[in-house]
């Protein structure tokens, strides 16, 4: 945990929130700057700067931050008409916290390309 990251202070309960998801390695949460009626921000619980310094050794823990993306969109009820997941890399790639995250996006029609 890097004590200065707000996502980590979330994943661990220091700074409370209301988990759409949680389990041993991820959490999720609605954003506080929502783009979409319904926006999640899927993270790991370890602390892992971005996709760009992830390791073979966060292999599982990628595949399982899809997965309940995945498992969000159908209780969401937008599996059908469809949702876009984001990860943003980097300042250039719009990453505005230094912690892993993938954004779910859904409940309108999203635009491409995205901005």
């Amino acid at each position: 945990m890097d004590t200065s990251c707000i996502f980590c202070k979330i994943a661990s309960g220091a700074i409370p929130a209301t988990f759409l998801h949680e389990d041993d390695a991820v959490v999720a949460f609605g954003d506080l700057n929502p783009q979409a009626p319904h926006h999640v921000l899927i993270i790991p619980r370890e602390h892992v700067v971005s996709l760009a310094s992830a390791t073979d050794g966060h292999t599982e823990v990628l595949g399982r931050l899809l997965r309940v993306a995945a498992e969000i969109a159908e209780r969401l009820g937008v599996t059908d008409s469809g949702y876009r997941t984001v990860i943003n890399t980097g300042p250039d790639g719009g990453q505005s916290v230094f912690h892993l995250h993938v954004h779910l996006l859904g409940g309108r029609p999203l635009a491409w390309p995205p901005g």
